[in-house]
């Protein structure tokens, strides 16, 4: 499993998928914001913990159809289906990986970039909180996404109006959190749901990803 996972982590620097991809671009959808809806402080104040979940969310959108498509290209996919590991197994390594990749850089960078829409210093620690807690349901969610679209030629398009409606949930809960952080306002029922939606994610969506990847490579 280690072995996969360092391979796997090898695979998304190399391929584009990397850290700086998914910095980079949210790093674009900060600074835009403020083009966008003016330069005054309490607006960009106010909707900073959406802005910044919006674009994390987008961040983790933009690999996710590179998690099994260079295995299926190579013939590895298939080999990892009849190996003696659990292919669900194999599905949640390639979720950490995906998680290491992508969504860790994005809780790191995260309050730096907060900094750019005047979130509440307050909000900083929840920030990391919410998305430290969020963005493995982001990774997860994703796996089973492009276990469904694998195989199929330009499936990026499909994947993401697959996901999206899943990623509903983490996003708004997640959002809350920083949204009460930063008014000083009781975080335990958005702390706990968003918590509960991971825990439930990671224990029951790897089982749901490899039964389409069966499924696919019939």
């Amino acid at each position: 499993m280690i072995a996969l996972l360092l391979r796997d982590l090898r695979l998304a620097v190399r391929a584009g998928g990397g850290f700086g991809l998914g910095l980079a671009f949210f790093l674009i959808v900060v600074t835009l914001v403020p083009f966008g809806v003016g330069p005054q402080q309490e607006i960009l104040a106010r909707i900073a913990p959406g802005i910044l979940w919006i674009g994390a969310l987008l961040a983790c959108l933009l690999s996710l159809d590179r998690i099994f498509a260079l295995d299926y290209e190579d013939g590895s996919l298939d080999l990892l289906v009849t190996a003696p590991i659990p292919l669900e197994g194999v599905v949640s390594i390639k979720a950490l990986a995906h998680w290491i990749t992508t969504g860790l850089p994005l809780v790191v960078a995260a309050p730096v970039f907060g900094i750019l829409l005047n979130l509440a210093p307050d909000a900083q620690f929840w920030l990391v909180v919410a998305l430290l807690l969020g963005t493995p349901a982001l990774s997860v969610l994703g796996t089973f996404g492009a276990a469904l679209t694998v195989g199929l030629k330009r499936g990026g398009l499909l994947l993401s109006l697959l996901v999206l409606p899943f990623y509903v949930p983490t996003l708004i809960f997640g959002a809350e959190l920083v949204r009460r952080g930063a008014g000083g306002m009781a975080t335990q029922t958005p702390l706990l749901m968003l918590a509960g939606i991971t825990a439930a994610t990671v224990a029951l969506v790897p089982f749901a990803s490899a039964a389409a990847i069966r499924v696919n490579l019939r």
